[in-house]
């Protein structure tokens, strides 16, 4: 083998070395994007959708995921209604902790008969409610929505009045449910909320 030769061995040989690394890096960067981050995982109860109340715009329960979640189907002529008051005192209170109070208006009971803007406004205007609220939906009979199915299925036990809680851990199972008489600043709901705020997603 001439001095040409072996030097043009030698070049091919870096090529090959090169071309392998270069694989290598490819395989490397596109296999990162997957395996870098993973997207948290939404749990079977909160994997649904609903029209928020004040502009009607679909929102999904996923963006909830990983939070203490308190869902409570509402009220706006119910001898219950100034719990309103005291749930969003109580979400003001524990979302820094990763507690949320979703609020479902229902007529169920025959007690929310405006319209979405209606119950918005008077929300808004007598109990400066801040928390999420949705559009109004059924949470009892055949018709219920899928959630309150689910919520009503795991706890054995239906909404029974307007104000009716059920409490969701970071791990997207259901703790427990609440009657109407068990108010926001309940110690049983609030040791409860503690509990599971301590837990780890």
């Amino acid at each position: 083998m001439n001095h040409s030769s072996v030097k043009q061995w030698g070049i091919n040989l870096v090529l090959i070395a090169l071309a392998a690394m270069l694989g290598l890096v490819l395989e490397t960067a596109q296999a990162s994007p997957q395996t870098a981050v993973q997207a948290p995982t939404c749990p079977a109860v909160l994997n649904h959708s609903f029209d928020r109340l004040q502009d009607e715009k679909p929102q999904s329960l996923c963006q909830y995921a990983g939070k203490v979640v308190l869902v409570v189907n509402t009220a706006s002529f119910c001898g219950f209604t100034s719990q309103y008051k005291g749930l969003e005192a109580l979400n003001t209170q524990y979302k820094d902790r990763g507690l949320v109070v979703l609020g479902f208006p229902s007529n169920d009971f025959a007690q929310e008969k405006g319209s979405n803007k209606d119950i918005a406004d008077f929300c808004e205007s007598t109990f400066g409610v801040k928390f999420p609220m949705f559009t109004k939906t059924q949470v009892t009979g055949d018709g219920a929505a899928p959630l309150f199915k689910q919520l009503t299925a795991q706890t054995g036990q239906k909404p029974r009045w307007n104000f009716h809680k059920y409490l969701i851990g970071r791990d997207g199972k259901v703790i427990d449910q609440y009657s109407s008489m068990t108010g926001p600043e309940s110690k049983t709901l609030l040791s409860a909320i503690d509990t599971a705020l301590k837990a780890k997603p």
